[in-house]
């Protein structure tokens, strides 16, 4: 019996094992192929059968890519607009999960949960009433309409804050009180300093949302000056009749670049927040 029991327990072990291998490589062969055809040639590109490995490859490619398009300054634009909506995330989501999770006021759960059914209205539904709210005071082609937003907090970061929140002892607070603490003074100074893993989970999160976002900035910006990286990469395609393949390939190597590598930084925090905000309800 005992050894039927571990011929099961290795026959799982190489299942899963197989099952991971093929999910692993069904995840990165997108991405390989990105990264190939970003080092073709235009000929390479529609060759058949395909090019698996372009001799000699054409790292020419990133150059040109970065002359075809203002690319740095989109680059730029895209800098500023994820930094300042990930400065309105981490303000006002922490301040309004910290209300959440350790104030008492009337109607806290219903406004908690009228908080989180915010999660199931898309942006399609909202998109055109607040188009209209932003061109009446005048903020059309600016980053205010993509900005001012996040100052207002997130259903999904509140709730991920406030399970965070309710981890940490409330005997920190208490004892703050009694030294005359206000509680501000505790969420600046006690709450805040404890929650470096959640808040770093937050940030990757709003940097990767405001890094790929495409509906937004192509809805409120009009002056090409002023695009994101994800809307400059869509002028590989349009600013021509025949669309620059081997350079878009390029451009979106150098975009997805800047994630993977905040993400390999955070990563220890990424997966302490997301382990310790799922403990408690």
């Amino acid at each position: 019996m005992r050894t039927i029991a571990m011929r099961d327990r290795h026959g799982n072990t190489m299942v899963a094992a197989v099952v991971t291998i093929v999910g692993v490589v069904l995840f990165l062969l997108p991405i390989y192929w990105m990264v190939v055809t970003s080092l073709k040639s235009s000929v390479q590109i529609f060759q058949y059968p395909p090019v698996w490995m372009p001799i000699p490859a054409q790292w020419s490619n990133y150059v040109e890519a970065t002359r075809f398009i203002p690319f740095f300054n989109y680059i730029k634009n895209s800098a500023i607009y994820c930094a300042l909506t990930i400065l309105g995330a981490l303000f006002s989501n922490s301040l309004v999960a910290y209300s959440f999770a350790r104030l008492d006021w009337p109607f806290k759960k219903f406004g908690f949960l009228l908080t989180l059914s915010m999660m199931m209205i898309p942006f399609q539904v909202t998109m055109i009433p607040l188009f209209l709210m932003m061109h009446k005071l005048g903020w059309a082609n600016t980053y205010l309409p993509l900005v001012v937003p996040h100052f207002f907090g997130n259903a999904f970061f509140i709730f991920l804050l406030r399970q965070f929140f309710m981890t940490i002892p409330e005997e920190y607070s208490s004892c703050a009180r009694i030294d005359g603490a206000g509680e501000l003074m505790i969420f600046a100074w006690i709450i805040i300093p404890q929650c470096k893993a959640a808040l770093s989970v937050v940030a990757l999160f709003q940097f990767i949302d405001a890094w790929r976002d495409f509906l937004g900035p192509l809805i409120y910006l009009n002056d090409e000056s002023k695009f994101p990286i994800s809307l400059g990469i869509q002028q590989f395609v349009v600013t021509y009749y025949k669309p620059e393949w081997g350079l878009l390939m390029a451009a979106c190597v150098m975009t997805t670049v800047p994630i993977v590598v905040l993400f390999a930084f955070f990563q220890r925090y990424f997966v302490e927040g997301i382990t310790i905000t799922g403990l408690k309800g």
